[in-house]
């Protein structure tokens, strides 16, 4: 095992990004894996391990060409399980934001997604989502400042 330093450019990186403030609150307890569908059908996706990823600096292995935060299914479950409020899936929504910075490493697929620029996330949350989650006693999931985001993506 090599000892690895720890990337804190990229940390600051994060800090900086919208919805990836919070990362450094993770103490690994795990709550955001136990219900996560996207951890149960895909070996490579674990929203525990990219938070610690995200605690070292990574930088490589979560902006890179095989990245697993595009696995992430934006479902929020591990943003109602985590008890520091460190909100996984808009840290992994800031993840990805930093990918499009680079371009060249968000999967084709994704760089294509119009939702994006509009609504700042991959899916689309509507009144249906924001009525069952009132049903479940959830909190309301806020809008992403679009306008903010429309300034990144203008040239």
């Amino acid at each position: 095992m090599s000892i690895k330093a720890i990337n804190y450019q990229f940390k600051k990186k994060l800090d900086s990004t919208l919805g990836g403030e919070a990362h450094s609150l993770c103490y690994q307890c795990g709550a955001c894996v136990g219900d996560c569908p996207a951890a149960m059908y895909s070996e490579d996706f674990n929203p525990r391990e990219i938070l610690l990823q995200t605690l070292l600096g990574d930088e490589d292995t979560l902006t890179g060409e095989n990245s697993p935060i595009w696995n992430c299914t934006n479902c929020y479950t591990c943003y109602e399980r985590c008890p520091q409020a460190v909100r996984p899936v808009e840290v992994i929504i800031a993840l990805k934001n930093i990918c499009f910075e680079k371009v060249t490493s968000a999967p084709e697929v994704a760089q294509l997604v119009d939702s994006v620029k509009t609504t700042g996330r991959t899916v689309k949350i509507t009144s249906l989502s924001d009525r069952r989650r009132k049903e479940l006693g959830l909190k309301e999931v806020k809008m992403v400042p679009v306008e903010e985001l429309k300034e990144l993506f203008e040239p």
